[in-house]
């Protein structure tokens, strides 16, 4: 069952299953008005399967989604449509007389104002990306579901994103609901990181390290260790920060 509320995300007793395997057991999950919440866990865990209830995807959860009804959802791929250009995509699903002027709006936020009428195929993949989150702003999200957003960019573009993310949250914010794989990304940006296994929230890592953050501080290292062995991976290990 899916209800508006005014105050979040809260998600109780939510339970999926797929040909009879139970996915998701139970869960519990809040997440506060303006608050940057991370998801992570090994792949298959049900992460985006979590996202995907929350953002109404998928009506066969058992337990209680109380979710406000504004919301957005970014994916990892861009999914725009190739024949219209880049301003309709960015209000495609949500027009009205000032269309126009909301999608440039929106796309000057995240500095691509100057591609408003170019087709999607002359985008690189992180102009892409920031024409979908263009096309989640303009919808003024109380929630924002970012599925793995920055999964197809390249490392320095998905440095950028990330930045760009931050400072968009910091002007609007939303609710946000990121599933990620990497842990680095979740600690810079949340505030929160919860860790996903057996189909339930097993483990809560509170951020306290001040923003902006740095890979190098000596807390965040020690929160990054602990995280990564809660998700049961090598914090010794040169590629750990990626599951």
């Amino acid at each position: 069952m899916t209800t508006a509320t005014a105050v979040g995300v809260r998600v109780r007793g939510a339970g999926r299953s797929f040909d009879g395997k139970p996915v998701l057991r139970s869960v519990d999950l809040d997440i506060a008005p303006g608050e940057f919440v991370a998801l992570l866990g090994a792949s298959g865990s049900g992460k985006s399967t979590l996202l995907r209830a929350i953002g109404g995807l998928d009506n066969g959860f058992t337990g209680t989604l109380d979710v406000p009804k504004s919301k957005a959802i970014v994916f990892q791929e861009h999914r725009l449509i190739p024949w219209i250009n880049v301003w309709r995509n960015v209000v495609l699903g949500n027009e009205g007389k000032d269309s126009k002027a909301r999608a440039h709006a929106a796309l000057a936020e995240v500095g691509l104002e100057d591609k408003a009428n170019v087709w999607p195929a002359t985008l690189s993949g992180g102009e892409a990306q920031r024409v979908a989150l263009a096309r989640a702003l303009v919808r003024n999200p109380e929630v924002l579901l970012l599925d793995e957003p920055f999964g197809a960019l390249d490392a320095l573009t998905r440095i950028k994103a990330q930045a760009l993310v931050s400072r968009l949250w910091e002007q609007h914010k939303p609710a946000v609901l990121l599933v990620t794989h990497d842990v680095e990304e979740a600690l810079l940006l949340a505030d929160r990181a919860l860790v996903l296994r057996d189909g339930r929230i097993a483990e809560e890592f509170v951020v306290t390290v001040p923003r902006p953050r740095s890979v190098v501080d000596a807390d965040f290292s020690a929160l990054r260790r602990r995280l990564l062995i809660a998700l049961g991976v090598n914090p010794d290990a040169p590629t750990g920060a990626e599951l």
